[in-house]
């Protein structure tokens, strides 16, 4: 089973996702940027494409308007990157998100999903979806993400099994993957992964890989203890991180959130995966 670092806000910077990749994660990803704000070259934006080694690393892009990405497209080249590939987020319950029609609410959008994940696609790395069970309960009783699993040719869809009202301290409902599953498509689970029992039941529906979020929060090590089942203390964990934050210059925004909450069982409303 192959372990993905959730894309994290505030926390998913390039000393955080070196010290998972150490840690056993397969593939990680940077926190949700947004387009418009690579497109227009915001400073603060711009240095959220901090892949600084070679840790596996995916960019999670927030993306709503087709001619916004399609610029990014055109001017790929001039950010100096070289993702494994691209994710993007249509799970985001930010109200300032939604509101804009981005995150969860392009979840029964289908049309607008395709053409977006065709454009990213021009830049030929892969393209994946992540995605909630829609924007509330109605959406996801009327299988909204079903729709969008059918109709869009994403190289993997990244399901994070709540709906956007929801809160992380609300059960995931992993009932869900076995119907994602039949449409034949490629599924990576999220939400609520944090034992070896979990990796099991997800291997025994044969699902190859799982997406990590909250519990990599509190501790780091989770991807080892899933993978050879040892867990470190914080204190390891703590010095690791703090040797990787001076190493990759890590802003004091991201170094407070990720100290804060080592240890912790903690729901932010911050981590907008």
């Amino acid at each position: 089973m192959k372990l993905w670092l959730a894309p994290l806000e505030g926390i998913s910077d390039c000393a955080f996702r070196t010290l998972c990749y150490n840690y056993g994660a397969d593939l990680t990803f940077t926190e949700m940027i947004r387009v418009d704000g690579l497109v227009k070259k915001n400073k603060s934006t711009l240095a959220l494409l901090d892949l600084k080694n070679d840790t596996p690393t995916g960019v999670q892009l927030l993306a709503v308007k087709p001619e916004i990405l399609k610029k990014f497209v055109q001017n790929f080249s001039s950010y100096n990157i070289n993702p494994v590939c691209f994710n993007l987020n249509l799970g985001c319950p930010s109200p300032d998100v939604i509101v804009q029609g981005g995150g969860a609410a392009l979840v029964k959008r289908t049309k607008r999903v395709e053409e977006l994940v065709n454009i990213l696609k021009k830049l030929e790395y892969p393209v994946s979806v992540k995605i909630r069970l829609g924007m509330n309960n109605v959406e996801k009783e009327h299988k909204v993400y079903l729709n969008l699993l059918n109709e869009v040719d994403a190289d993997a869809f990244i399901i994070h099994a709540r709906h956007a009202r929801q809160k992380s301290s609300e059960p995931a409902d992993w009932s869900v993957f076995q119907a994602c599953l039949d449409t034949g498509k490629h599924i990576v689970p999220n939400g609520d992964i944090s034992a070896i029992e979990d990796i099991l039941y997800f291997k025994k529906l044969g699902i190859k890989e799982v997406m990590i979020g909250r519990a990599v929060v509190r501790n780091p090590s989770i991807f080892q203890l899933l993978k050879s089942g040892k867990l470190d203390s914080i204190d390891i964990v703590r010095k690791k991180y703090l040797s990787l934050m001076e190493k990759y210059h890590s802003s004091p925004k991201f170094v407070k959130n990720v100290l804060s909450y080592l240890g912790k069982d903690v729901h932010s409303k911050k981590w907008l995966m």
